[in-house]
């Protein structure tokens, strides 16, 4: 088997494996990838490393002076095949405060104008969605949000701007997700929270991980 891998495994370096379980945005398969991450640290297999998940994607990192990519397949794939119910992941709901509009919204009208709804029917329908955590990624503590109401969705800028303050809320195609550092970024901006979703001084530096449910709630400014 070591020179054979399952359609659905794909070497990925000399260390890691790359597990697809589907493709596109899913909830559905999101919550799939994430049950394989839990299950596989659940049974502390020897040699395994960091498990990495992706919208439908699981790396899985491991030592080959430890386990062989033999065990290590057969390990991913009687956690996929096991009862292990996805439903029982833990599903911490963390509620983001927001001010849209104004100076922390800066893109509200051009969203509003794009999807044909008022400002306030894009802040109502932002602050009803219930939204997974997908995943982490381009900067340290970025949530990708799924579950956005697709008449919301909008177009990045056609420029990104080269500074976007720490806390805006964005919406990017079909998604929406919040800047947990100042940095360039193509989003559009809609609002901003106080909260700070990345402090290296703490343990976990994050204030979301993938697998939470965030809610935003709009506020004054």
């Amino acid at each position: 088997m070591s020179s054979m891998f399952p359609d659905w495994i794909q070497p990925c370096g000399d260390t890691s494996l790359l597990v697809i379980l589907g493709e596109g945005i899913s909830v559905s398969i999101n919550r799939r990838v994430h049950a394989l991450a839990k299950g596989l640290r659940e049974r502390q297999i020897a040699g395994l490393g960091e498990c990495v998940p992706g919208y439908a994607t699981l790396r899985v990192d491991y030592d080959p002076l430890v386990t062989s990519l033999d065990d290590l397949i057969r390990s991913i794939q009687s956690v996929l095949e096991s009862s292990y119910d996805e439903n029982l992941l833990p599903a911490r709901e963390v509620v983001l405060p927001v001010h849209y509009g104004g100076e922390d919204g800066p893109d509200l009208p051009f969203v509003a104008q794009h999807t044909g709804l008022s400002e306030d029917e894009v802040i109502r329908r932002h602050t009803a969605g219930v939204y997974p955590v997908l995943m982490m990624g381009f900067l340290p503590g970025f949530p990708y949000l799924g579950g956005m109401d697709e008449s919301l969705a909008t177009p990045r800028l056609e420029t990104p701007r080269q500074r976007v303050p720490a806390g805006s809320v964005g919406i990017a195609g079909k998604q929406t997700g919040v800047y947990p550092l100042e940095s360039p970024g193509g989003w559009r901006i809609i609002g901003r929270t106080h909260l700070t979703l990345f402090d290296a001084s703490k343990e976990p530096p994050f204030l979301l991980q993938p697998g939470d449910v965030v809610r935003f709630v709009a506020v004054e400014g």
